[in-house]
Protein backbone atom coordinates (compact mmCIF):
# COMPACT_ATOMS: atom_id res chain seq x y z
CA UNK A 1 0.00 0.00 0.00
CA UNK A 2 1.16 3.30 -0.68
CA UNK A 3 1.65 6.37 2.08
CA UNK A 4 -0.37 9.53 1.10
CA UNK A 5 2.49 12.64 1.85
CA UNK A 6 1.67 15.98 2.96
CA UNK A 7 4.44 17.73 1.22
CA UNK A 8 6.37 16.82 -2.12
CA UNK A 9 10.00 15.54 -1.90
CA UNK A 10 11.40 18.54 -3.01
CA UNK A 11 9.96 21.05 -0.96
CA UNK A 12 12.33 22.70 1.49
CA UNK A 13 9.97 24.58 3.93
CA UNK A 14 6.56 24.28 5.13
CA UNK A 15 3.97 26.60 4.36
CA UNK A 16 4.39 29.06 7.52
CA UNK A 17 7.86 28.81 6.85
CA UNK A 18 7.28 30.25 2.67
CA UNK A 19 5.48 32.93 4.55
CA UNK A 20 7.75 33.70 7.48
CA UNK A 21 10.48 34.31 4.48
CA UNK A 22 8.07 36.17 2.20
CA UNK A 23 7.68 38.48 5.14
CA UNK A 24 11.23 39.13 5.89
CA UNK A 25 11.88 39.44 2.12
CA UNK A 26 8.92 42.29 2.13
CA UNK A 27 10.48 44.20 5.13
CA UNK A 28 14.01 43.78 3.58
CA UNK A 29 12.97 45.23 0.39
CA UNK A 30 10.90 47.98 2.64
CA UNK A 31 14.17 49.46 4.26
CA UNK A 32 16.50 49.32 1.36
CA UNK A 33 13.72 51.70 -0.36
CA UNK A 34 13.46 53.80 2.41
CA UNK A 35 16.98 54.77 3.35
CA UNK A 36 17.75 54.96 -0.52
CA UNK A 37 15.13 57.45 -0.74
CA UNK A 38 16.75 58.97 2.62
CA UNK A 39 20.29 58.81 0.75
CA UNK A 40 18.17 60.62 -2.18
CA UNK A 41 16.96 63.10 -0.53
CA UNK A 42 20.64 64.56 1.37
CA UNK A 43 21.99 64.23 -1.58
CA UNK A 44 19.80 66.36 -3.52
CA UNK A 45 19.98 68.61 -0.84
CA UNK A 46 24.16 68.89 -0.67
CA UNK A 47 24.25 69.25 -4.70
CA UNK A 48 21.57 72.00 -4.17
CA UNK A 49 23.92 73.83 -1.70
CA UNK A 50 27.27 73.47 -3.69
CA UNK A 51 25.59 74.46 -6.88
CA UNK A 52 26.87 78.78 -8.01
CA UNK A 53 24.37 81.12 -6.60
CA UNK A 54 21.66 83.13 -8.50
CA UNK A 55 23.45 86.48 -10.65
CA UNK A 56 22.42 89.41 -8.44
CA UNK A 57 19.27 91.53 -9.71
CA UNK A 58 20.77 95.47 -10.48
CA UNK A 59 19.62 97.15 -7.51
CA UNK A 60 16.33 99.21 -8.41
CA UNK A 61 16.74 102.89 -7.66
CA UNK A 62 15.37 103.53 -4.32
CA UNK A 63 11.75 105.25 -3.82
CA UNK A 64 10.62 108.21 -1.87
CA UNK A 65 8.17 107.08 0.62
CA UNK A 66 4.89 107.91 0.70
CA UNK A 67 3.12 109.21 3.31
CA UNK A 68 -0.80 109.79 3.92
CA UNK A 69 -2.30 112.30 6.17
CA UNK A 70 -5.54 110.32 7.67
CA UNK A 71 -7.83 112.29 9.81
CA UNK A 72 -9.46 110.69 12.64
CA UNK A 73 -13.71 110.28 12.62
CA UNK A 74 -15.09 112.76 14.50
CA UNK A 75 -18.30 111.86 16.65
CA UNK A 76 -21.53 113.73 15.67
CA UNK A 77 -22.78 114.86 19.24
CA UNK A 78 -26.55 114.65 19.16
CA UNK A 79 -28.19 116.96 21.60
CA UNK A 80 -32.16 116.20 21.29
CA UNK A 81 -33.08 112.58 20.41
CA UNK A 82 -36.87 112.19 19.02
CA UNK A 83 -39.71 110.61 20.39
CA UNK A 84 -39.66 107.14 20.07
CA UNK A 85 -41.64 105.16 17.52
CA UNK A 86 -44.26 102.94 18.04
CA UNK A 87 -43.70 98.98 16.80
CA UNK A 88 -46.80 96.77 16.28
CA UNK A 89 -46.26 93.31 15.13
CA UNK A 90 -49.03 91.87 13.09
Amino acid sequence: MTTQTRYHGDMLLSVQGTGAVAVLVILFICIVVVYVGKLAYLGYRTRAKKLPPDPPKPAEPEKEPVYYIVEKKKKRVRSEYSEPKRISFK
